[in-house]
């Protein structure tokens, strides 16, 4: 299942608070098998029309998928519609303003301690292997959903959409990870929210490291050379009097 961008989090959040979609999103999520709009409508003692109009409402808000298939093993002429099928498209669905990514830090981080522990490296090369590895794959997922193909399955680096500081699928992944890419005012961006924050406010090296390994990891499917990515501590932005609260310690440098 795929997870949503920040601002697609939040508008799936705000969706379950309307009671009825509450109660399906529940019933649909915790269904074995696709669930049809009449037994929904029954199990939860709800008009037909009340059920279909909010259960359509879940797919415009990116909570449920939809299928079609003939139900009771009918096929042919003569075996009717297929039946439209309503199944979870997320797992779970978490928010915080801003937007943070502990639980993508926590996976991270456990990956890294299980390759150290079963070849015995460095945990800190592990923790940046796996952090590049999440960050292309993540950018490949990006640059799949705009119709394009990964940039690496192209030939390489192609600068796609004239960089981040024109916009373009760069910017926008940025921007759908919670980032909150800004022009530098030199063909650049910095990043105005971190992600990591409160890990990065006590673990500078490690989580600053990591975030630089997945941000260059997602560049590169994207088409923007990871040269372009600089991830500093935190201090030495401050040390530059560049530094504002809550600020990630990545920027894109200028092509």
């Amino acid at each position: 299942m795929t997870k949503l961008p920040w601002n697609r989090r939040l508008a799936a959040i705000a969706s379950l608070g309307d009671e009825n979609r509450r109660v399906l999103f529940d019933y649909v999520a915790s269904a074995v098998d696709a669930v049809g709009r009449d037994d929904a409508a029954k199990a939860l003692g709800l008009a037909r029309s009340t059920a279909s109009f909010h259960l359509d409402r879940l797919v415009k808000d990116g909570l449920l998928d939809v299928e079609f298939r003939k139900l009771g093993g009918r096929e042919g002429p003569g075996s009717g519609r297929p039946a439209k099928l309503y199944r979870a498209a997320v797992d779970e669905i978490a928010a915080s303003v801003p937007d943070r990514h502990y639980d993508l830090a926590a996976e991270l981080l456990v990956s890294a301690i299980e390759a150290a522990t079963s070849d015995g490296g460095s945990p800190r090369d592990a923790l940046l292997r796996a952090a590049r590895a999440k960050g292309q794959s993540a950018g490949e997922s990006a640059a799949r959903s705009t119709g394009r193909e990964p940039a690496e399955a192209i030939g390489g680096d192609t600068e796609t959409a004239g960089g981040p500081d024109g916009g373009g699928p760069f910017a926008d992944f940025l921007t759908g990870q919670g980032y909150c890419p800004a022009d530098d005012g030199g063909g650049g961006l910095v990043l105005m929210n971190c992600p990591f924050h409160r890990l990065a406010a006590g673990h500078t090296d490690v989580v600053c490291a990591m975030n630089g390994a997945f941000l260059g990891g997602a560049s590169a499917a994207l088409g923007i050379d990871p040269g372009r990515i600089e991830a500093l501590a935190i201090e030495d932005l401050r040390e530059r009097g560049s530094a504002q609260p809550g600020q990630c310690c990545a920027r894109i440098l200028p092509a």
